[in-house]
Order: structure tokens, then C-alpha cells, then sequence
């Protein structure tokens, strides 16, 4: 059924009605009322996350392992020079299974053989466990072998 437009003639014109018990709202209140409404939250980060990708650690086999090994005895012996490295290394997610490979330079200041990590002079600590890959870019020949 439609209904005539000409229903509404006596209040089309008529003022607001303006309450005498409660104050008029203000813009800003008003806008918020209408404003989009996340039910799910959170729901979009958890989809970023699930998107972002991660890497496996990979195993090292037994020669991988031994040049490592040579390296580090490499830099035992000539730690008191803090000998300047470049060490890729693996990082655990600690949201997700996996992580990401991580490569950094910087000068060496301890072996920590009881801890088994390397520690640099800007304080970044790596498990030896985690590294992938060594390489001493010190001047010396000694270092290079």
C-alpha cells in the first residue's frame, strides 16, 4: 500500500523537539554512534599473520657443520683482535613454527663456549646452533684459511 505524501503536511515544518530532561548531544557523540564496527576484533591481524610467511630452519649436513667449526676455532684463536664477521643465522618465529635467516656483520667479542653463542660488540648474541653460515672478513690470511 502507498501512502500520500500529503499525510504529513501538519509536521513536515514544525521545529525539532528539544528535551527538558536530557542535553542535547554533542556532533562528535552523534558521528560516533554511526561509526563502522569491528565484531570480529582482531580478526584482521590474525590474517596478516596467518599471510606472513616464514622460513624452516635448515639442517646443516656433516661438511657444513666442520667449516663452521673450523671458523670458530678460527676465531678463538684470534679473538683478542675481535675479528669482523659476517654470520647468517636462523631466528625462531615466535608466533608461528619456523623464522627467518637474519644476516649480519660486526666484530667479534666473545666465543662463549659454555653458552654456545657468539656475542658481537654491539652486544647481538647468536646460539651457534642457529648459524647457518660463517664468513671472517678480517685483512689477515690467518683468518681466511
Amino acid at each position: 500500500m502507498k501512502k500520500d505524501i500529503h499525510h504529513y503536511e501538519d509536521i513536515i515544518n514544525m521545529p525539532r523537539p528539544v528535551s527538558k530532561k536530557h542535553p542535547q548531544m554533542a556532533r562528535q557523540a552523534r558521528a560516533i554512534q554511526f561509526a563502522p564496527f569491528a565484531a570480529l576484533t582482531g580478526h584482521k591481524e590474525r590474517i596478516v599473520e596467518t599471510e606472513r610467511l616464514t622460513t624452516q630452519k635448515k639442517e646443516l649436513d656433516v661438511s657444513q657443520q666442520e667449516i663452521i667449526n673450523r671458523k670458530l676455532q678460527q676465531l678463538l684463536r684470534n679473538i683478542d683482535d675481535c675479528p669482523e664477521v659476517t654470520i647468517t643465522y636462523f631466528i625462531a618465529d615466535l608466533n608461528k613454527t619456523g623464522g627467518k635467516y637474519i644476516t649480519i656483520t660486526g666484530q667479534v667479542k666473545k666465543v662463549d663456549s659454555y653458552e654456545k653463542r657468539i656475542v658481537l660488540l654491539n652486544e647481538t648474541i647468536v646460539r651457534i646452533s642457529d648459524i647457518f653460515q660463517i664468513e671472517i672478513l678480517s685483512s689477515s690470511n690467518e683468518y681466511n684459511g
